[in-house]
């Protein structure tokens, strides 16, 4: 069987990768470092035995997700991870276009197309969308990024219902993790304020929670408070505290 793992070069995709491998699964890697990938696909063949496909891809572009689909779909893939993603801090105003168009195209359009047409495709299996405690809440300084992990959130939960109600055994969860010790920092331009989780913990954690067929995973304590506070906290409450958050980061 093969677990195909999209961001799989760093962070959550990559541990999770290593996890998958230690259990016994094929591969599917999907990064954008080459380099990268081709060092992992000769690691985990030699460590683990297991079968190792790459593939090099910018998957903001609509039609190089398609395309990945098509080229794998023959294979065994009972899991699915779509953990490809990143952030941008900043007034919507001062970020630049482009990169809101490559982040709603690979935070969005990407993990939309492939929980789609696996989630048509398969007879059994799990797919997990990587989401974030950002999906709760709207997020000053981090507009385009929160919106983005809300729609993934939503989207997880209502096809994870659409599934049972059609009877088929594909599961749909959603990782929702905090701050986690990633690159994520680096890309984003950003310090988290509140204390991080190891990658490597948040990947066992969401993996668990897949196979255990839970439609929403909460890393931490933490993160399931802070489920509870954004239903019963207006906006009113909730966006002068995240703002005070954000540029707490951006300016520290």
């Amino acid at each position: 069987m093969y677990a195909l793992v999209t961001g799989a070069t760093s962070g959550i995709g990559k541990e999770m990768a290593k996890l998958l491998a230690n259990i016994g699964y094929d591969l599917v890697l999907v990064g954008r470092r080459e380099n990268r990938l081709l060092y992992m696909q000769k690691y985990f063949s030699n460590k683990y035995g297991t079968d190792v496909i790459t593939y090099a891809l910018d998957l903001s572009n609509p039609e190089n997700v398609v395309e990945l689909f098509e080229s794998c779909k023959e294979l065994e893939i009972t899991v699915v991870i779509n953990a490809a993603g990143f952030g941008k801090v900043g007034y919507l105003t001062d970020t630049k276009l482009e990169d809101d168009i490559n982040m709603i195209g690979t935070n969005i359009m990407a993990l939309h197309i492939l929980t789609k047409l696996f989630a048509e495709h398969m007879d059994y299996g799990h797919i997990l969308n990587v989401a974030s405690m950002a999906a709760f809440f709207p997020g000053p300084f981090l507009a385009q990024y929160s919106a983005t992990k809300a729609y993934v959130l939503s989207l997880s939960k209502a096809v994870n219902y659409e599934m049972k109600k059609q009877g088929k055994y594909v599961k749909i969860s959603a990782l929702c993790p905090g701050p986690v010790d990633t690159e994520f920092n680096e890309v984003a331009g950003t310090n988290f304020a509140l204390r991080s989780i190891s990658a490597k913990k948040c990947a066992y954690i969401g993996l668990l929670g897949m196979f255990k067929g839970k439609s929403v995973i909460r890393p931490g304590i933490e993160m399931k408070a802070a489920g509870l506070v954004s239903r019963l906290s207006p906006d009113a409450v909730i966006l002068p505290i995240e703002y005070m958050i954000q540029t707490k980061k951006l300016n520290g």
